[in-house]
């Protein structure tokens, strides 16, 4: 299981830093959605099967629709299109296609030879794992909502138009 445990987050380390170094944006979401998906083998491998469920619903699905909604509130336009058709040449999947091949195939191993990984002899419940997130963990989650709604309204104000009138006022 160690093995298992080191060749995942090897691929989560490795992902994440192609995230930060792209420069293209499409690239670092496809990095971004293999990094969560080998959190979500690393806390199935540690013996939290609903939080990496989470992981993958939460994150790797809600959160990436979040990007898309992005993208396309951007509209940049036919030049933009154009230019993303560009970038996303097949070359630029065989990166993270090859990370989350690595993670199919541990994925494929655990799942077929379960007895023989050692797995934790019990599951962690939802419900210990909410009384921990808030109990000792409150202040951190709530940390945590604080930041995700200031980048929400930072967000919306560097994304939204500025309106004729109020430009004039502040060009007057």
């Amino acid at each position: 299981m160690l093995i298992l445990f080191l060749i995942a987050a090897l691929v989560a380390v490795v992902a994440t830093a192609l995230v930060i170094t792209r420069v293209n944006a499409v690239h670092a979401l496809l990095y971004f959605i293999v990094s969560l998906l080998a959190m979500a083998l690393i806390f199935f491998l540690l013996g939290a099967p609903f939080v990496a469920a989470l992981e993958v619903i939460v994150y790797a699905g809600a959160i990436m629709v979040l990007f898309v909604f992005v993208v396309m509130m951007l509209n940049l336009g036919p030049h933009a299109v154009e230019q993303e058709r560009r970038w996303l040449s097949p070359t630029a999947w065989a990166g993270p296609a090859l990370l989350a091949l690595i993670l199919l195939i541990e994925v494929g191993y655990v799942l077929w030879n379960a007895q023989g990984v050692n797995m934790p002899n019990a599951a962690i419940p939802p419900v210990q794992v909410s009384l921990t997130l808030f109990g000792p963990y409150l202040l951190a989650v709530e940390l945590a909502s604080m930041l995700l709604l200031a980048g929400l309204v930072g967000a919306y104000h560097l994304g939204r138009r500025r309106l004729h009138w109020e430009a004039e006022e502040e060009d007057a």
